[in-house]
C-alpha cells in the first residue's frame, strides 16, 4: 500500500513500527538517497529503546544494537559490489538472532532477503501545498495475512 506522508507522520510510522516488530524481522528500506532511510531508522531505534545516537553504517555495513527490546542490526549494504557480499559479514547470522535488522538501500541485495519481510519505499513527493512530503509503500512480502495486520497495527491501511 501507499501513501503520501509529512515527516511528522513519517515519525509516527517509524515508532508504531518499532513497537509492532518481532524476534527476526527484516526491514527492507529503499529509496534514493535523501528520502530518509536513515532519518526512519534512528526514529525507529529510539522507539525501540536503543540509547546510543544511530550512526549511519556506510562504512562498516552493519552496527549492532543491544540495549533495546530486542537486539538491532542497522545494515546500510550501499557500497557491496554484488548481492552476495552480503554473506561475508555473516548476513545470515545476523537476520536468524532473535534480533531484527533494518536494512538500508534494501534494493541492493533484493535477491538476498528472506521470502518474508516488511519492504518500505520512500520516494520523493509534494503535497498541494508543494511542500516536501514523501510517498511511502509500506508492504509485508511473502504473507499477505500479516501484511494486513501490520497495516492495521501501524495504521497505514485504508
Amino acid at each position: 500500500m501507499k501513501k503520501i506522508l509529512t515527516f511528522d507522520e513519517i515519525n509516527r510510522l517509524a515508532k508504531k513500527l518499532a513497537d509492532y516488530v518481532s524476534p527476526n524481522t527484516v526491514v527492507a528500506l529503499i529509496g534514493d538517497l535523501g528520502t530518509g532511510k536513515t532519518t526512519f531508522t534512528k526514529t525507529f531505534a529510539k522507539a525501540f529503546g536503543i540509547e546510543d545516537n544511530l550512526k549511519s553504517p556506510t562504512f562498516n555495513y552493519v552496527l549492532e544494537y543491544l540495549d533495546g527490546r530486542l537486539p538491532l542490526y542497522h545494515f546500510d549494504v550501499y557500497r557491496l559490489g554484488s548481492p552476495e557480499e552480503i554473506y561475508e559479514i555473516g548476513y545470515e547470522d545476523y537476520i536468524n538472532n532473535e534480533g531484527v535488522a533494518l536494512i538500508e538501500w534494501a534494493n541492493i541485495i533484493e535477491s538476498e532477503l528472506p521470502k518474508k519481510y516488511i519492504k518500505i519505499e520512500f520516494e520523493y513527493a509534494l503535497d498541494k501545498e508543494y511542500q516536501e512530503v514523501r510517498s511511502i509503500s509500506l508492504e509485508y512480502i511473502g504473507d499477505k495475512e500479516k501484511e494486513e495486520e501490520m497495516l492495521k497495527y501501524v495504521d497505514f491501511s485504508n
